[in-house]
């Protein structure tokens, strides 16, 4: 069984900037970490492969140094890893984005689940797993608790949703989003460590998985952030100060004017 886990390199929440301008994260010269969510997939991945047997691969789109979410991921027993870089993939949505992975699944070919995290921690849309699964013409599963279990070609899941679980069953190859409660995340071992600095993770651009221009980048993606603002949580209120008898009765009749006004009294 060969499982591939598409990862994201994501700002650390404290860190998170937003290009005003274009409405994309700032990623350059801020500390990333592996997104939180997509750990839960790595851990399932990696307890199917120590049932079943097989090969786990990460792929991981991004900046060159995205290759650290990757390395970190062989550390906690992935077999391997792809970084998917080219500078005309920046400023994808995830439309662009999940075309773009698909592509790359479709370049290691011979899989039989696509396991990806909730969403991301930097977008929180959930809309890559899917939308990779659409790109590939694949059943798609979101929201898994658990995987019950795989035989013969088929899969059968628990699907979390608001009022309980679901169970479902759908064919191989499939396309699972995993929630928290779909594992435990093991830490990196020391072994696993030496091994993730030694390994060689190679990159693919847009040469290498034929990717048509058109559908990728800022000029490819069909959505667009069209507005970035700060709320203002501060209110707008006048003060009265009253420092003798004249001036608190001053206070106290704008203060019934401004109940009339507001209906109140």
């Amino acid at each position: 069984m060969r499982i591939i886990v598409p990862i994201k390199q994501v700002p650390e929440t404290k860190s998170v900037k937003m290009d005003e301008n274009t409405g994309t994260v700032i990623r350059e010269g801020v500390e990333a970490i592996i997104n939180p969510l997509d750990l839960y997939a790595i851990e399932l991945a990696i307890q199917l492969r120590e049932q079943h047997g097989g090969e786990v691969i990460c792929v991981s789109m991004g900046l060159p140094k995205a290759i650290t979410a990757l390395r970190e991921a062989i550390s906690m027993g992935i077999d391997s890893g792809i970084l998917v870089s080219d500078s005309a993939f920046a400023g994808s949505d995830t439309w662009s984005t999940s075309y773009i992975l698909a592509k790359a699944i479709k370049h290691i070919g011979d899989f039989s689940l696509v396991i990806c995290g909730e969403r991301a921690t930097d977008g929180d849309t959930g809309q890559v797993g899917p939308g990779i699964a659409a790109f590939l013409n694949l059943p798609v599963v979101t929201y898994v608790s658990r995987i019950e279990h795989i035989s013969d070609g088929n899969c059968r899941v628990s699907r979390l949703i608001e009022d309980g679980y679901e169970n479902l069953s759908l064919h191989l190859p499939s396309v699972l989003t995993v929630v928290k409660e779909a594992s435990i995340p093991r830490l990196p071992t020391l072994r696993g460590k030496q091994r993730a600095k030694k390994i060689e993770i190679p990159v693919w651009g847009k040469n290498d998985l034929n990717i048509d221009e058109s559908k990728v980048g800022l000029n490819g993606s069909p959505t667009r952030v069209v507005k970035i603002f700060r709320p203002k949580i501060t209110r707008q209120c006048e003060k009265v100060i009253a420092k003798d008898e004249e001036s608190v009765d001053q206070a106290v009749d704008k203060l019934a004017k401004f109940l009339q006004h507001k209906e109140l009294i």
